[in-house]
């Protein structure tokens, strides 16, 4: 049997060309891109054979010489022109050489930094990088100056925050170790663990700093005593994010790696921030962000994920001098970075359907008059007359300076918390309104399930037709002074929920009692019981079934068209992982998860984290769809952009 291998020619013309030249005469490899033209049929076959080796080699990204020599050698040895062992070592040195730049792409397709660009080289290094089975860049390089400032730049999904992560943990093949590295991470990974450490240990503890220099660190942030001495978990997502950046301040790295580093933040915060960097001069800084504005006024360098035909499937990163604006001379199809329209995307928000007495878009679900809100143990008021109305076509933006009380006012709008001055003031919310709150924990929860698909994920909280993560969360569940309370009352279940001469009232059913009677008792009554958060858990159960949970059913087929409407394929929907979702992707499963129980009402914590992990392409349909979803919508901001 005779097996003819086709060999690739790209490859064999660039191995024939390797190849030297001397002893012409008449064969049949003559006049083909400098083959030696002595060769016959016999001498095609071994070159054919060697080709593919040579292709098999590439493919397993194994360019050692040595290696190379051992595989390639002992056939290239039977040809006339290679009789020694040295020619064939420099003949396979000079093939090597060829087929390793034509295959990378070649350095010239990679750079257009000059050698005189200036300072210090740090890395220059190539490597291969994949997460979760994908291939996310192949062979490509990675050259860093001291002193740079390196907007790192791509698409959603190709691995921006992969890489940062591979170089932060030293997993990134060739990387120098000597080289101190200090990545802030977009704080979308909620962790108990770290959120219940004292604040100001944790930066002395973190950066090996003395008490007065950590100290003046975190006032010149303006962080109070209080904040000081509290946990990272009583701070808000914007002072969460000021604590990373003056640990990375104080550590002295030469590599910063920022990843958003502007999520949640101030305008106050964004400009400090940019006036430290810009006069940064021994440290290079490698940030992701969404925010080009940002990128714009503080970056001296791109690196920008591309993909070209003559590499094949998979990306390389590609160096271009300048800011983010020359890149955009440079590269004309990259001007979406700046522009939000540039999107065939669109997100599709299901229909919340009526809310039982309100006929009328224009009519209020939500009034608050005189709302005072004052934390526990403090002796001055976070919020204080707060008036606030809301309506079905309302499209709110909540905004305001770190530490101002805007998740504190979200927290009441969801029922988290109540008004401290309950008598005093005037606080209606329908009882049948659904609500989708997207808090920055939202991340953490989905995170709990990063060995299922989406899909699964959806399945397990929505299987028993009401949302299992919300009635499981710690604003939701029982504790054991309140089922003491239950246990006493002998209440065994809340069956149902009616409106009455303007009073709640709910069904109470106790135990070894008959249906037949039933009692009810108003909500007023029943909270001041102790049974908060079991009112709670009944109407979330209700407000379910209204919006027929119950019915709808929680197959593979049903959930990827809801994900479909987010813009999350079936790749990565039904058989993908959440581990190997991007940042944006998981932003778009998080939605999604929130809209699945047809909401009224869309309550976005934290925006910052959301729209610029859905970076501009899913930002502009993510808006759309609010202007064209009948819900009321309220984004939690802390820059407007």
């Amino acid at each position: 049997m005779v097996v003819v291998l086709e060999p690739p020619q790209p490859i064999l013309k660039l191995l024939r060309d390797a190849l030297p030249t001397n002893g012409a005469g008449a064969g049949a490899g003559g006049g083909d891109g400098g083959a030696p033209s002595d060769f016959g049929d016999d001498s095609e076959e071994i070159l054919s054979y060697v080709a593919s080796l040579a292709q098999s080699l590439a493919d397993a990204d194994a360019f050692d010489p040595a290696e190379w020599v051992e595989e390639l050698g002992p056939y290239l040895s039977a040809l006339p022109s290679l009789s020694s062992s040295d020619a064939v070592e420099s003949a396979v040195g000079a093939f090597l050489a060829s087929a390793q730049s034509a295959l990378e792409g070649g350095d010239g397709d990679s750079s257009d930094e000059e050698d005189e660009f200036g300072g210090e080289e740090l890395t220059n290094l190539r490597f291969s990088l994949a997460y979760g089975g994908k291939i996310l860049l192949h062979q490509t390089k990675l050259r860093l100056r001291r002193g740079h400032r390196y907007a790192l730049v791509g698409q959603n999904g190709v691995g921006k925050t992969t890489l940062m992560n591979a170089i932060s943990n030293g997993k990134l093949e060739g990387w120098p170790v000597e080289l101190r590295t200090e990545y802030v991470d977009s704080g979308s990974n909620v962790d108990p663990v770290h959120e219940a450490k004292i604040v100001f240990d944790h930066l002395r503890n973190g950066t090996g700093k003395g008490d007065e220099e950590c100290r003046g660190m975190l006032e010149q942030l303006k962080f109070t005593e209080v904040m000081m001495g509290g946990t990272i978990g009583e701070l808000s997502g914007g002072w969460q994010m000021k604590l990373r950046l003056a640990k990375a301040v104080l550590v002295d790295a030469d590599i910063l790696l920022l990843d958003e580093p502007t999520n949640h933040l101030d305008s106050k915060t964004v400009e400090w921030l940019q006036n430290y960097l810009l006069g940064l001069k021994d440290t290079t800084v490698l940030i992701v962000s969404h925010d080009t504005q940002f990128l714009e006024t503080v970056s001296s360098d791109v690196i920008h994920y591309e993909q070209r035909a003559q590499w094949g499937p998979h990306r390389k990163l590609v160096h271009y001098a300048g800011k983010m604006s020359a890149f955009v001379k440079k590269q004309p199809q990259a001007k979406h970075y700046f522009q939000l329209a540039t999107t065939d995307l669109k997100f599709v928000f299901p229909n919340p359907g009526r809310l039982e007495g309100i006929r009328t878009s224009t009519q209020r679900f939500l009034e608050m008059e005189g709302v005072n809100y004052r934390y526990p143990g403090n002796d001055k008021d976070t919020l204080t007359d707060v008036h606030l109305k809301m309506t079905l076509s309302s499209r709110v933006c909540l905004i305001g300076a770190n530490g101002a009380g805007k998740t504190t006012l979200v927290k009441i709008i969801v029922g988290d918390t109540q008004p401290s001055n309950p008598t005093s003031c005037r606080f209606f919310i329908h009882h049948n309104l659904r609500i989708a709150y997207v808090s920055q924990h939202a991340f953490y929860h989905v995170e709990q399930h990063i060995e299922d698909s989406p899909v699964s994920y959806i399945q397990w909280r929505f299987k028993d037709g009401f949302d299992k993560e919300k009635i499981e969360s710690e604003a939701y569940r029982i504790t054991p002074e309140e089922q003491k309370a239950i246990d006493d009352y002998n209440l065994e279940a809340i069956w149902s929920r009616r409106l009455r001469g303007g009073v709640l009232e709910y069904e109470i059913k106790k135990r070894n009692v008959r249906e037949k009677d039933n009692i009810y008792v108003s909500k007023d009554e029943l909270l001041a019981m102790g049974f908060k958060h079991l009112l709670r858990q009944t109407d979330e159960k209700i407000a379910a079934k209204e919006a027929g949970l119950d019915l709808r059913p929680v197959t593979t087929t049903e959930i990827q068209s809801h994900l479909d409407d987010f813009g999350l394929a079936q790749e990565f929907g039904t058989y993908g992982k959440i581990r190997g979702l991007s940042g944006g992707q998981k932003v778009k499963l998080v939605l999604a998860a929130a809209m699945w129980n047809c909401p009224h009402l869309l309550v976005l914590g934290e925006f910052a984290a959301v729209d610029y992990n859905l970076f501009h392409t899913a930002c502009f349909p993510w808006l759309l769809a609010c202007c064209e979803t009948p819900s009321g919508v309220l984004p939690n901001k802390s820059q407007l952009s």
